[in-house]
């Protein structure tokens, strides 16, 4: 590379401070992965309203250059990988990123992209904020009431991936080191799978979990776990989150067991509360109580239930943005699959990739621009101009293309 290429590429690239806070250029290379199915659609809708939202705001000041890298079926048509080391690389070298949904087989064949994506760039928090949008339909009385943030943690739990198929030489060596070694009995015919989570995956997570807190002046985190009957994970999981919040944040934080607490469940010294809920139960909870919950940290699987339930409270996955986010980078995403047999057909709602983009503005510190584009949806979705999804659940409305509800964003951006 010469030295000009050189300037040009350093002066574009997002860095990372030592505090973890990011210094951003004016003019950001972001890398994009389009993504299978509906991705291509989603992507070009998402795309154009970004790019509108950050020249209405703040006109040639600041601008977005797109670099377009592999993963999913395309890519492994191409180079027979899902996943390119180049893409971990520039993913890594520019530090911020978004994506479209990937194709994960079921049952069968290549391992989850999604997953892979998360594990080697080590993004370890999956942060999915969830709250109603006016005007959405939803079957619930008063989806208002659900504002909350679900940190996911990210690498571990049953998603770390080991498992062995059922009567395959791998799952009949473990089901006998057990028995052999831990008199453990399993019937023969089993599939194995190992479930690890660790003290620093879940300090780290449950620390980022209270740093938002406390970042947004939210008044509680609530450890999600099923530690009554998973003791030495789940439970443990609880029990270092506490650690964590102990150690870490000392006196900006107290705990729901200590009894200081005003009738609302809320810190009178305006502290955030850490408390703790049983997975099960908590699902009853988000739905009788949501609004005595604010930010949520819980492990892998639990998270990935509870945030999907959570999203259809306040209309489905269509409507709900995700982020995957580590120390050194972090990966915007789209919620949902990839809806295959609409993909190529323009119909596609684009709102959950959009909003994932609004998070990667708040992420940049272009918070004007990401404000513009929430309001500039909510004014689309208030005036009944919907994709199809959200059309047949509301009379009156006027069902478009998926392009076509972002011409529908852009022209309420340009008002805003």
């Amino acid at each position: 590379m010469d030295s000009q290429k050189k300037h040009d590429t350093e002066t574009c690239q997002i860095t990372t401070r030592a505090d973890g806070t990011l210094v951003v250029p004016d003019r950001p290379v972001i890398p994009f992965i389009e993504g299978d199915g509906i991705g291509p659609d989603i992507w070009a809708a998402c795309s154009r309203v970004l790019d509108q939202a950050v020249d209405t705001t703040y006109g040639d000041q600041r601008k977005i250059t797109w670099l377009k890298v592999p993963a999913g079926e395309k890519a492994y048509g191409q180079t027979g990988e899902s996943l390119p080391e180049e893409t971990l690389q520039v993913i890594k070298d520019y530090v911020v990123a978004i994506k479209g949904p990937l194709t994960t087989p079921v049952g069968k064949g290549m391992r989850s992209v999604n997953v892979a994506l998360r594990q080697r760039l080590d993004l370890y928090a999956c942060i999915r904020p969830i709250r109603y949008i006016k005007g959405v339909p939803t079957p619930m009385r008063h989806p208002e009431r659900v504002n909350m943030v679900v940190f996911r943690e990210n690498t571990e739990d049953v998603y770390a991936g080991i498992e062995w198929e059922a009567e395959s030489r791998e799952a009949e060596a473990v089901i006998s080191f057990l028995k052999d070694n831990m008199g453990i009995d399993i019937e023969k015919s089993s599939a194995i799978g190992v479930k690890p989570m660790s003290r620093r995956a879940s300090r780290r997570l449950v620390a980022m979990a209270i740093q938002y807190a406390l970042d947004h002046d939210l008044a509680s985190v609530t450890l999600v776990h099923k530690g009554n009957i998973m003791k030495y994970t789940e439970g443990a999981f609880m029990r270092w989150g506490y650690e964590a919040a102990s150690e870490i944040f000392g006196d900006r934080i107290v705990f729901e067991s200590d009894g200081e607490l005003e009738n609302d469940g809320q810190s009178p010294s305006s502290k955030v509360v850490i408390k703790d809920r049983i997975a099960d139960m908590m699902f009853q909870q988000v739905l009788l109580r949501p609004e005595s919950y604010h930010v949520i940290a819980t492990p892998n699987l639990n998270g990935d239930y509870l945030s999907d339930a959570l999203a259809a409270q306040v209309g489905g996955l269509g409507m709900a943005p995700g982020a995957n986010i580590g120390d050194t980078c972090a990966v915007f995403e789209a919620t949902h699959g990839t809806a295959p047999k609409y993909a190529g057909k323009d119909k596609a709602n684009p709102v959950s990739l959009i909003l994932s983009g609004v998070m990667m503005l708040e992420r940049l510190g272009w918070t004007e621009a990401a404000s513009a584009i929430e309001q500039a949806i909510q004014k689309s979705i208030s005036d009944g101009i919907v994709t199809y999804d959200l059309a047949r659940q509301m009379p009156g409305s006027r069902e478009v293309r998926c392009s076509q509800f972002a011409d529908s964003v852009i022209e309420r951006l340009r008002c805003v």
